[in-house]
């Protein structure tokens, strides 16, 4: 379970339930399972990086998907991905396609232009090899090149991280989350859903377009019309959705009637898996069309869900049913705090 301030396990700490008693058991079924998500749960370790180096600015430290270090009248972001070991003995293709994806959403989700990626490899030659393969696949489609990285032979269990590098005059970030602006979700909803790992692949599908779809967010952040995003990733959109809102204890209502999707994903799945094209973002009263207009040029998926509130409540709603699924006044995420 999520950790509480008071150390309580969130399921005793309030009822998720108790804004509406009569939520329907399908609703309370998909809080519940966001709330228990395993990649929302392992989150909490983050918390070890604040034990260490204390409070941190919010914009150049831990909370973003990347750090924004001003220079030269622009933002150089940097950011980093390290790939579950199971997942890259099972896959190593996969792993070094995921390595690359990963941070370039990352910079696409702080409003930055991919500039390139490091690579960190040590495994045996055989797979050292898959993962290079499927890193030079994924930089193709991307359009993004590889600078360099490390290569260290080993025979035991392997191990790949990747780290990006970008550049933005308009960071977007957490930050910037202000009660009222409106919470749109933009998403690529082609292709299909791995059966071994909670990954929705649309890259493939759109391999001649995925190149200008994440250099989206880098418009929509240069025009005002985007203030804060976040990637969904290996946490879920709801889990991903409480990290956007944590630093604020900021709340929100996410209309699932509202919410693209594939038509052949369930639900439950949607919510629980990471997409290969998905973000989180933040948008002024008023610029919802300029910020979707972008994205469904290119026919991708983005529609308004909900409204930031000071609530702390993240939620969910179907018709009239409401529950809340993480109450972040009272249950911590990912533990970071700022100075």
């Amino acid at each position: 379970m999520l950790p509480t301030r008071s150390g309580t396990p969130a399921s005793t700490a309030s009822s998720p339930n108790a804004d509406v008693p009569a939520a329907s058991a399908e609703l309370a079924a998909l809080a519940r399972g966001t709330r228990e998500h395993p990649g929302l749960v392992g989150k909490s370790v983050i918390e070890l990086v604040s034990d260490v180096f204390g409070p941190s600015d919010w914009l150049r430290g831990p909370g973003d998907d990347g750090a924004a270090v001003p220079l030269a009248g622009t933002n150089v972001v940097a950011c980093g991905e390290a790939m579950w070991p199971p997942f890259v003995a099972a896959d190593p293709f996969g792993a070094g396609v995921a390595a690359v994806l990963t941070n370039v959403n990352d910079l696409a989700a702080m409003g930055a232009t991919p500039l390139g990626v490091v690579d960190t490899i040590v495994a045996d030659e055989a797979v050292a090899r898959r993962v290079l393969e499927g890193m030079r696949h994924a930089c193709e489609i991307y359009s993004v090149p590889l600078l360099g990285g490390h290569l260290t032979r080993h025979d035991g269990p392997p191990s790949v991280s990747a780290f990006g590098i970008g550049s933005t005059a308009h960071p977007l970030s957490v930050a910037n989350v202000r009660a009222g602006q409106r919470l749109m979700i933009a998403c690529a909803t082609e292709g299909d859903m791995r059966e071994d790992f909670p990954f929705f692949r649309s890259f493939e599908v759109r391999a001649e377009k995925v190149a200008g779809d994440v250099r989206v967010l880098a418009q929509v952040a240069d025009s005002g019309a985007c203030v804060a995003a976040k990637d969904i990733s290996m946490a879920g959109l709801v889990g991903s959705l409480a990290m956007l809102l944590e630093h604020g204890r900021f709340g929100v209502t996410v209309d699932l009637d509202r919410l693209p999707r594939p038509v052949d994903v369930p639900l439950d799945r949607w919510l629980g898996c990471f997409p290969s094209f998905g973000f989180l973002l933040c948008v002024p009263p008023g610029r919802e069309d300029a910020c979707a207009r972008p994205f469904r040029q290119r026919g991708l998926k983005a529609a308004v869900v909900g409204e930031i509130d000071t609530s702390g409540h993240v939620a969910l709603r179907r018709g009239r049913d409401r529950v809340t699924a993480i109450d972040l006044s009272t249950t911590a995420v990912t533990g970071l705090r700022r100075g």
